[in-house]
């Protein structure tokens, strides 16, 4: 019996069958690697809430050093002691994202399903009517989120909510409504008054943090967070907004982009068509798209099929 098994695998062997389904098999195991858009392989998120005035010299740095900040409002604030006006935000956020905060800044734990909606459909109404163009992110409001929250703002047209949980890694989020940051900037430093010991703790953290993202092979997402507020008129702090800024800046490898636009990407690479032997794809989408497979970079317009060369 087992001499007949072994010369019917011959037999198999010999003609390519099972050779060939084992080597598709393998194949189709092999994963496809996300890169960014243009193939790169680390983005940059810099992410700001709140809207107080200290957002206008904020913004200045970024656009002095072209990258791109989302920038989360309370638009019931607006107009309020030591908040930006209404009339300003369109101009001042241009080539940045404007995203959801809530309208009025409650922990919305505390809040009742309805209060939930009205907080985030107003503040996205009324942000909406000043920028002029469909608001689709969140940050939670003290970052305080649960999962009656995630429930409540479910379909109401936000695509994700960043909490302040930070994860101090560089992981795409698998759940873009739990949104875990890489990083408060600065780390936690200046957070307790008076610890000089902490402070520098923190930052040595903070900027161990930047140079690891810097230095990595793999695909690298850093996500910072924080509050113009926090530097103040502090000018030690805003040259140290600067430095890690201009430390990330012109940088070949990292694409410089809101959250909502690698929101966009990530969903559209999520929708990328297979097929089972991984040897065509189709891209449904009208975003390029850039993946690795096999150790090959590959790009896929919009609405095209490509057949991957090396397979």
């Amino acid at each position: 019996m087992k001499a007949t098994l072994y010369l019917i695998m011959i037999l198999f062997f010999s003609n390519g069958t099972i050779a060939q389904t084992l080597e598709n098999s393998i194949q189709t195991s092999i994963p496809v690697e996300m890169l960014f858009s243009g193939g790169k392989t680390k983005a940059l998120i810099l992410s700001y809430d709140d809207g107080r005035t200290q957002d206008r010299q904020l913004v200045q740095l970024m656009n002095k050093y072209k990258v791109v900040g989302t920038f989360h409002l309370n638009a019931n604030k607006l107009g309020t002691k030591d908040y930006l006006s209404k009339e300003e935000i369109k101009t001042l956020f241009a080539g940045h994202e404007v995203s959801v905060h809530s309208f009025n800044h409650p922990s919305l734990t505390t809040l009742s399903k309805i209060d939930i909606v009205y907080e985030v459909i107003e503040d996205r109404k009324e942000l909406e009517r000043l920028i002029k163009y469909p608001v689709r992110g969140m940050a939670y409001p003290f970052g305080s989120t649960n999962d009656a929250v995630v429930d409540a703002i479910s379909g109401l047209g936000i695509e994700y909510a960043r909490t302040v949980d930070d994860s101090y890694n560089f992981k795409i989020p698998e759940v873009f409504l739990r949104w875990h940051p890489t990083v408060h900037q600065f780390a936690k430093a200046y957070w307790e008054p008076n610890n000089p010991e902490n402070d520098a703790k923190e930052l040595a953290h903070f900027y161990q943090i930047l140079q690891n993202f810097l230095n990595t092979k793999e695909v690298a997402l850093l996500d910072i967070w924080g509050h113009s507020w926090e530097m103040g008129a502090d000018a030690m702090k805003w040259e140290a907004t600067e430095k890690f800024i201009k430390m990330l800046a012109n940088n070949p490898t990292i694409l410089y982009t809101s959250q909502i636009d690698l929101v966009e990407y990530i969903q559209a690479f999520r929708n990328l068509k297979f097929s089972v032997d991984k040897k065509i794809v189709y891209n449904p989408s009208a975003i390029p798209m850039y993946f690795s497979f096999q150790g090959k970079t590959y790009n896929i317009a919009g609405g095209k099929t490509i057949y991957l060369t090396n397979n």
